[in-house]
């Protein structure tokens, strides 16, 4: 009989059920939700500019179906809040829980679903992170940082919808796909240094997503960027994290600069804004080519300095320092490469970062 210590490490793999990508589908939304579970009645979490735009045409799609709805408004990813809206949410006795929107909204879904055990929907009406398809939220807290809650039951996006978003919010979502390939190599790191569980699958198919994106930048470049390959891929790397039971393929030392950033600077720079930047100066620390990350990065219309989202220069350094700090127990290259002051400054001086 085998040893105990040599099983594999168990984890539960939750996947979306249903991913619809289409075009100017938002009036199927409906009939999207009906063949998901058949549902009476569903909870809508957004914002105020999400409603003013979409609320009609999504109000339309349930009619047709005969699903009764409840409104509420996400405000910011503060415990309060979400708190807030859990309160009213669970008096709804709701079959679904949709997250519609940006970061915020689908976090704050999936977070309530989460707690409440009632499934939940993803309609991302911006490509701005991989959070539309992970089971991770984005808490703001004393330490801000992800926890796990659950999967989405189905994604739905109307591409339409996403081009209508601000164009530095696509930039930003290529900056979090970018992240991948740093990610990728601090989980290599983890698995070689603490026997960490690496799961072959979920690290190709992460490091697929960044890849999509480094290949074909100069073509954005040149005709803009197209908004379905780059929501394929957030959905993918959102299905990577499901599939490897934690964030590991998409979130190294880059996501810990970027949360030590929304610390330190809080509400500067989009989340795949910071984490491209981060990208930069990790890249370099793990002896990855960093300046095909700048040219990419450039190539989507994504900063590639502190100056560019205004952020002050011994923030990043300070960001640098307290990265690793936030969570000790993951193994990432900051583990190896302790950053002091001055080490700090070199990175990102080098870099061209300040």
């Amino acid at each position: 009989m085998k040893k105990k210590e040599d099983r594999m490490q168990s984890h539960t793999m939750e996947l979306p059920r249903l991913i619809e990508i289409g075009e100017k589908n938002i009036e199927d939304f409906g009939k999207f939700l009906y063949s998901l579970n058949k549902p009476k009645k569903v909870s809508l979490i957004s914002g105020t500019n999400v409603q003013n735009v979409l609320k009609s045409k999504i109000e339309k799609s349930l009619k047709i179906k005969k699903i009764q709805h409840i409104w509420h408004t996400s405000i910011d990813n503060q415990i309060k809040s979400i708190d807030k809206i859990q309160k009213s949410v669970k008096r709804d006795n709701s079959d679904l829980i949709i997250g519609i929107g940006g970061g915020r909204s689908v976090d704050t879904a999936k977070l309530v679903s989460f707690n409440l055990s009632i499934p939940f929907v993803s309609l991302p009406t911006a490509a701005s992170h991989d959070g539309m398809a992970s089971p991770f939220v984005s808490v703001k807290s004393d330490k801000p940082h992800s926890i796990v809650a659950s999967a989405p039951l189905g994604v739905f996006v109307d591409i339409d919808v996403i081009k209508k978003a601000p164009s530095k919010l696509l930039a930003s979502g290529c900056g979090d796909l970018i992240a991948n390939i740093i990610a990728v190599k601090d989980w290599q790191l983890g698995h070689k240094k603490k026997k960490e569980y690496y799961g072959r699958y979920a690290a190709d198919l992460a490091m697929m997503s960044a890849k999509i994106v480094m290949e074909n930048s100069s073509e954005f470049a040149r005709k803009g960027i197209d908004h379905r390959v780059v929501v394929e891929g957030l959905i993918s790397a959102g299905v990577a994290s499901c599939i490897a039971g934690s964030s590991r393929p998409c979130s190294g030392a880059e996501h810990l600069f970027s949360h030590a950033l929304d610390k330190i600077a809080p509400g500067i720079g989009l989340h795949g804004e910071k984490c491209g930047i981060g990208s930069i100066m990790i890249a370099k620390l793990q002896g990855q080519d960093w300046k095909k990350i700048i040219k990419t990065l450039k190539d989507v219309g994504a900063p590639t300095t502190a100056k560019q989202i205004g952020i002050e220069s011994d923030k990043i350094i300070e960001a640098l320092i307290m990265a690793q700090g936030l969570r000790p127990q993951r193994y990432t290259i900051l583990k190896e490469k302790i950053m002091t002051k001055k080490t700090a400054l070199n990175l990102a001086k080098s870099t061209k970062v300040i």
